[in-house]
């Protein structure tokens, strides 16, 4: 009996099985961070054994939460006090059964996955994720960089770049050439993880910037986002003095998160290197893919896609270079032929 004279839940922790977890609507896994396992990427969360594990919890009609732990050890530690319901291993090169652990109290839970898993899910996942990291998930249409060159006419757009550009005292060159980086100024641009119109805004952003969803293909509307997103971003990175240095820290962090850009800083100051200093954090975002670095104490964020934010920085001051008349080594060519769609239905990568 409870103090109040009902009955007592006899449902204990140790008692949450797969009929507790279905009625509760959400299954908790526990996971390292990793390329194999968990992890964010632009927002959304992929990763082998985390989208394996997101189509059976499709199957059994719950959500899944995954939270990240610091070591096998307090996996292990949180797995026996009840506070997860299975934890998300690699699996085994072979893949012929999975290499989650789940409580030793839930085996209705494991019987259910053994009986729903496949060698060939381990397949369908990975092409899949290969899928979404490829040119063929973003649906754009492909202009050319330069609408008028003997003109000085980048785009169409060129007034909305110059007039939300003055505010955030930014280049309207330099958002033209992220907005070509972006979306190759097709207007109707969207990526499989939501990002959407000229400047690839993701919905959540969209929301915490004011945007409307209904607005978020109008050009002049996501121009004012973006110019709004760079501003914020600006004041985040005040710490670093030097414009042209936290220009590029801001277009890193436009495309991978700020939070991976400060794990990288603070990788760079750990080693000794210049944590403000562009050309040496850039150099700790490629390593943020190898496990001795994004599992490094001072890295919060954990694994990241640092090979695409680098390539997104240097090609945009490449571009944005080409656009004021700066020569440098590969800058892309800028075409002054009329600016006019290619392969209209085809899909490009951002």
């Amino acid at each position: 009996m409870t103090p109040w004279g009902g009955e007592e839940d006899q449902t204990s922790a140790t008692d949450f099985d797969l009929d507790q977890i279905v009625s509760n609507g959400e299954l908790i896994a526990l996971a390292l961070t990793g390329p194999e396992t968990y992890y964010d990427y632009r927002g959304k969360h992929l990763g082998t054994e985390y989208m394996l594990c997101q189509r059976f919890t499709n199957k059994i009609g719950v959500s899944l939460r995954v939270e990240v732990c610091r070591d096998s050890a307090e996996m292990m530690r949180r797995l026996q006090d009840g506070e997860a319901d299975l934890i998300l291993f690699r699996n085994s090169p072979k893949a012929k059964q999975l290499a989650w652990r789940i409580g030793d109290d839930k085996p209705d839970l494991s019987k259910a996955l053994r009986e729903w898993y496949r060698p060939q899910l381990l397949d369908e996942v990975k092409k899949e994720e290969d899928y979404l990291h490829s040119s063929r998930s973003v649906k754009r249409r492909v202009f050319a960089p330069m609408l008028n060159a003997k003109g000085g006419v980048i785009s169409h757009y060129d007034a909305y770049f110059q007039q939300y550009c003055r505010a955030i005292r930014w280049d309207w060159r330099l958002m033209a050439a992220q907005c070509y980086q972006e979306s190759t100024f097709d207007p109707q641009a969207r990526s499989w993880a939501g990002a959407c119109g000229l400047m690839q805004i993701m919905p959540t952003t969209a929301d915490h910037l004011g945007l409307a969803r209904s607005d978020m293909f109008n050009p002049e509307k996501s121009i004012a986002a973006a110019a709004k997103l760079i501003g914020e971003l600006n004041h985040t990175f005040s710490d670093i003095p030097n414009q042209q240095e936290r220009i590029k820290f801001i277009l890193a962090a436009y495309n991978g998160g700020a939070n991976h850009v400060r794990d990288a800083m603070a990788l760079a100051r750990k080693n000794g290197r210049d944590p403000q200093r562009w050309s040496d954090v850039s150099h700790y975002i490629l390593l943020l893919a190898q496990p001795e670095y994004y599992n490094d104490p001072v890295v919060k964020y954990g694994y990241m896609r640092g090979s695409e934010t680098a390539g997104y920085v240097d090609k945009i001051m490449q571009r944005w270079n080409g656009y004021r008349g700066v020569h440098t080594p590969h800058t892309p060519g800028l075409s002054g032929t009329p600016q006019r769609a290619t392969h209209e239905k085809k899909k490009f990568k951002i």
